[in-house]
């Protein structure tokens, strides 16, 4: 894992405000306990909040109304209010929060907890903890099924996909994929699920009625050691045509035909690219660069990158708000 830097304050700060038109792009950044605020009118960062420390797994609530903000060591959830730009209050979890995802409705959060192998489950209207689910070692990786009915953690060093039952909150079944499973992301219409490995360095896609392993996704490129290519991020579009891959060290963006599983091409990037988020209307896709503390945009129609912005340290996740 990456190392820890401990910085202690929460205050915020607004540097600029945003045109009222663009959308908005919110990054944390593990080393430099922030999140920038990146204005998609200008592809500038137009703000800088001063969060907790570590800050990971980063996404925009149901109602649009905050950023949550994994801090991994403040074992908390931060909550940031989009209007104000500032962090206004804290969720409970377990040791070392990463990766989260929450119901449709947007009530319920489902937070991995790296340090303790439990996903909690937190009361979002409440803000208080209300469960916990013991899983593998290492979990990371958080996806609900499209019908809400299985959430799906990735167990780092267990090389798992559990699938938890979310009126039970019991494990129901666990698929075997490759080494140092990240990230899980569903097809839109509850199709296929797909795991990222790092260290497996393939994308496995899982049928999740049947909950097997029907294919693997796998990464050739020319000149690039085999180890050097990482899966993580996913990012798929809403019409589950195509695919965005981030390859982590390869400093690639593989772009995947999501029907054929093939690679369609690969996008150099920033250097060790991490997590993605699409702009609302999918014209753009925002990748993490962690260690050139950048963010690539990629032009999704056109299949290539088109900007890069500089942003904090280690940038890790992003999230996607209208203004």
């Amino acid at each position: 894992m990456l190392c820890r830097v401990w910085l202690c304050g929460a205050a915020t700060w607004l540097v600029t405000a945003a045109p009222a038109s663009a959308f908005l792009a919110y990054v944390s950044n593990e080393k430099s306990n922030t999140v920038s605020v990146i204005d998609t009118d200008s592809w500038t960062v137009t703000a800088t909040i001063k969060v907790g420390q570590r800050p990971r797994g980063i996404e925009l609530t149901r109602d649009g109304k905050s950023v949550l903000v994994a801090v991994g060591d403040d074992d908390t959830i931060q909550i940031i209010d989009v209007a104000s730009q500032k962090v206004v209050d804290s969720l409970p979890s377990g040791p070392d929060p990463e990766l989260f995802t929450q119901d449709a409705a947007g009530k319920i959060l489902y937070v991995a907890n790296e340090n303790d192998n439990t996903v909690t489950v937190i009361d979002l209207e409440k803000r208080v903890r209300i469960g916990d689910v013991q899983v593998g070692v290492e979990p990371e990786g958080m996806a609900i099924s499209p019908d809400g009915k299985i959430l799906i953690n990735t167990s780092e060093t267990t090389n798992m996909a559990h699938f938890i039952d979310t009126a039970t909150r019991e494990i129901v079944a666990n698929v075997l994929v490759d080494a140092r499973p990240r990230f899980a992301e569903f097809k839109r219409d509850g199709s296929e699920l797909w795991v990222s490995s790092e260290i497996g360095g393939t994308v496995s896609v899982i049928d999740p009625a049947k909950r097997v392993v029907t294919d693997k996704i796998e990464f050739n490129i020319p000149g690039l050691r085999r180890e050097a290519i990482q899966p993580v991020g996913i990012g798929m579009t809403r019409d589950a045509k195509t695919a965005f891959i981030a390859l982590g060290p390869a400093n690639r963006i593989a772009i995947v035909d999501a029907a054929t599983h093939k690679v369609i091409k690969y996008l150099l990037v920033g250097q060790r690219v991490w997590h993605m988020a699409f702009t609302p209307d999918e014209k753009y896709l925002l990748v993490t660069n962690g260690v050139s503390n950048d963010v690539s945009v990629i032009d999704v129609a056109a299949q290539k990158v088109i900007k890069t912005i500089q942003v904090g340290e280690l940038p890790w996740g992003v999230a996607m708000a209208r203004p």
